[in-house]
């Protein structure tokens, strides 16, 4: 038995030919709106294409506008109170070392801190002290020499003097007796050569007086240097041995003690400090960029829990540390009370100010492009630009040219367009 379907019921229908027509119209107007909406599509990635090769969400970047005005250059920081004088002794010589103070302790100037027991240096004192005391005895010597051997030398001077005053009489009564007849003309002539010989005698004992006596001067000379000499010595190892006495250089107090008590210490090794707490200053660190522009004597502003106060740059370090230059302000007036070793306190720097100049925020487009380039807004695309810059500040850069007032210029996230002339900011 074979199951009836439902082709014994259908029946073709036959459309109207109004009906057709407007059916055709139909897929026309479909087709004409696909091929706009296909125009559209087109048009819109040519002008996404025209407006950059890339395109960057707009809540990725950050954009400034460039105004006009005064731009402040000031530098701020975080910086600790730190004495103005805080040394730390240092032990003279080795030796065993006895405290009499402990740390926290106010002292007064001159005061003795410490003692090193070092006897090899007192024994070496000792010593030289004697070596001074024979070259002093042999300088006194020399001294008590030259004397006996300028007496002798006067002396002999003296004496032939006397000869010759006396070979001067001899030949005049010998004149006077041979014109009178009463001695032969050898008596006169012997009495001539005698006063020649008493004349030589004299020239030489001169002669000789001044010798002698110069060259006791010279010995007494060179055995009173050795006994300067010596007495330097002494001096400096008596300095040392005094300086076995720590003590205070200023009234303060005692910041650390470096070592236990009766410690066996080695030349030059630190034993304590001295802290002096009537003068404080704040020391800070400056970013290397901005060390250049540092001088000292210029004025500073530091905030602290009683309110802001005036200082000035008293220090800045030649040397850079981790991309840092550390700086010293001291207070104009009086420090404020209550300071205290490494307390942190808030330091503002005034570089200068330059009025009614072109500025925009600084940003990380500073150092990308360095101060040349940066990227300028042109509708809702960003467009790589030649520019200027001046000096900046810590919020803010000067600009010189390349741009005017009112332009757009992305500070920051502009790293991640690369090469890129021109991109396409979306959403901004």
């Amino acid at each position: 038995m074979s199951i009836r379907d439902t082709s014994a019921q259908d029946r073709p229908v036959q459309q109207p030919a109004g009906t057709a027509a407007a059916a055709k119209r139909r897929r026309a107007l479909l087709i004409a709106a696909g091929a706009i909406a296909l125009v559209v599509v087109v048009g819109w990635l040519v002008s996404g294409w025209a407006g950059g090769s890339r395109s960057f969400d707009g809540s990725r970047v950050r954009i400034a506008t460039v105004t006009r005005g005064d731009l402040v250059r000031d530098i701020s920081a975080d910086g600790r109170v730190i004495a103005a004088n805080s040394p730390t002794l240092y032990a003279i010589a080795g030796g065993t070392v006895t405290l009499d103070v402990v740390a926290g302790d106010a002292v007064k100037k001159d005061q003795a801190l410490a003692e090193i027991d070092s006897p090899e240096l007192r024994s070496q004192l000792a010593q030289e002290q004697a070596t001074l005391a024979g070259l002093e005895a042999e300088a006194s010597r020399a001294a008590l020499d030259a004397q006996i051997t300028r007496s002798n030398a006067r002396k002999a001077f003296n004496q032939a003097s006397i000869d010759r005053i006396a070979a001067e009489r001899d030949l005049e009564r010998n004149q006077r007796a041979y014109e009178g007849g009463a001695v032969a003309q050898i008596d006169v002539a012997r009495a001539q050569d005698a006063l020649k010989k008493a004349d030589l005698g004299l020239a030489s004992a001169r002669t000789d007086s001044t010798l002698l006596g110069e060259g006791a001067g010279l010995d007494l000379r060179n055995k009173k240097l050795l006994a300067e000499r010596q007495r330097a010595v002494v001096t400096e190892l008596q300095r040392q041995v005094d300086a076995l006495t720590l003590r205070a250089p200023f009234d303060g107090q005692v910041g650390q003690v470096l070592i236990a008590q009766r410690q066996n210490v080695a030349a030059n090794a630190p034993v304590l400090s001295v802290v002096d707490l009537s003068v404080f200053e704040v020391e800070i660190k400056v970013p290397e960029s901005f060390a250049r522009d540092l001088a000292i004597g210029m004025p500073a502003q530091v905030t602290g829990p009683t309110g802001t106060l005036d200082a000035q740059v008293s220090a800045v370090s030649p040397e850079v540390v981790n991309g840092e230059v550390a700086a010293r302000l001291r207070f104009k007036s009086q420090q404020p009370p209550g300071l205290r070793q490494n307390q942190r306190l808030s330091a503002r720097i005034l570089l200068g100010t330059r009025n009614n100049v072109l500025q925009v925020e600084r940003g990380p487009f500073l150092e990308q492009g360095g101060g040349n380039s940066a990227y300028v807004m042109d509708g809702s695309s960003a467009v790589k630009r030649a520019i200027r810059t001046g000096v900046s500040s810590l919020d803010a850069v000067e600009i010189l040219g390349g741009v005017k007032e009112g332009d757009r210029i992305v500070v920051s996230g502009a790293d991640a367009f690369g090469d890129s002339q021109k991109v396409r900011i979306s959403g901004e």
